[in-house]
């Protein structure tokens, strides 16, 4: 089969289109022919090795998996004997982040409680939009922001990946919503639900004296203080993508802030969960969220993708159309 390869770290430039050998499913995997896949900010990470800490756990001198991509939606061509959930044929998704990754390749194998039914309204493409994306957002603002309704939420990188689910799943659970993104995005914010929209490029929401219950960082970058002082009394900041300092500060100062006083700031490190997949399914499928994609792009041309996605002005998600 073919897939897109990298044997070292470095920029999109080292990634290859190679034959490698197709997968054969275990007693308990499923074995798919990759429709669709999508690009996120994890991909350029993992391939460039940054920040270093990451290579503790996926190789300090070169990457253990070979093949990136972590979303994915296709047909299932192959299952194990001790599959129950699918046969062949269904149409799944998944995001494949806790299992090697593969996803820019012409099929995956992973065990068959990974994936979940691909929504029926939607293409390949559509679907394979959402797993991480999605997920994110949903952990972000659900589980560690612990949305409530009426709460003022700012989403700063409204525009990204992240950021397009966020500013629907907070609408979703009744938040008022402002937006932060580019003069250029505004009018794709406010179609998404938003109830106000920030210029970044006009105006600094950590500057402008408004205060929010929970402000969600899916992209960009301000010191943690900043971010401090644009919460309310109790107000809860949530990092869930940015840059590197941003992410360390969450990390780091987060939890000493945290513990000083009555505003909760962290970081957020989502995990692949089956039930949240089932979750946003449901969501698509009745019609109260949709994913937002700004480009596509061939297999053969996943590093023109990754690369376009690290200079961080994507509308929404950049998808690999595999077959």
């Amino acid at each position: 089969m073919k897939a897109i390869v990298y044997t070292k770290y470095g920029s999109p430039d080292i990634l290859q289109l190679k034959e490698i050998e197709k997968p054969v499913p275990k007693d308990h995997e499923v074995l798919v022919n990759v429709h669709a896949a999508s690009a996120n900010a994890g991909d350029w990470h993992l391939l460039r090795g940054t920040p270093f800490l990451v290579r503790f756990i996926y190789g300090i001198l070169k990457p253990k998996n070979q093949v990136l991509g972590s979303d994915v939606a296709g047909r299932v061509e192959a299952v194990g004997s001790s599959v129950t959930q699918f046969q062949v044929g269904d149409e799944v998704f998944a995001d494949l982040f806790g299992c090697g990754f593969g996803g820019y390749a012409e099929y995956v194998c992973a065990h068959e409680n990974v994936f979940a039914l691909k929504p029926a309204n939607l293409s390949f493409e559509e679907a394979a939009a959402i797993p991480t994306a999605g997920g994110t957002a949903l952990q972000g603002l659900r589980d560690q922001g612990h949305i409530q309704k009426g709460q003022h939420v700012l989403i700063n990188g409204a525009s990204g990946g992240v950021g397009t689910f966020a500013v629907q799943i907070a609408k979703l659970f009744g938040g008022e919503v402002t937006g932060v993104c580019s003069t250029g995005k505004m009018d794709m914010i406010r179609s998404l639900g938003a109830d106000h929209v920030i210029d970044y490029t006009q105006e600094d929401f950590t500057q402008n004296g408004q205060s929010y219950d929970l402000i969600l960082a899916a992209n960009g970058y301000h010191p943690i203080f900043n971010y401090r002082r644009a919460l309310g009394s109790k107000g809860t900041y949530v990092m869930t993508g940015g840059s590197n300092a941003q992410m360390f500060q969450a990390i780091l100062l987060g939890p000493w802030i945290s513990m000083l006083g009555s505003k909760k700031m962290g970081n957020l490190m989502a995990q692949p969960r089956h039930k949240d997949l089932v979750f946003l399914k449901e969501l698509v499928e009745g019609g109260k969220i949709m994913p937002v994609i700004d480009r596509r792009y061939p297999l053969h041309e996943v590093p023109e993708a990754i690369r376009y996605l690290e200079e961080g002005h994507a509308r929404g998600k950049v998808v690999i159309t595999v077959k």
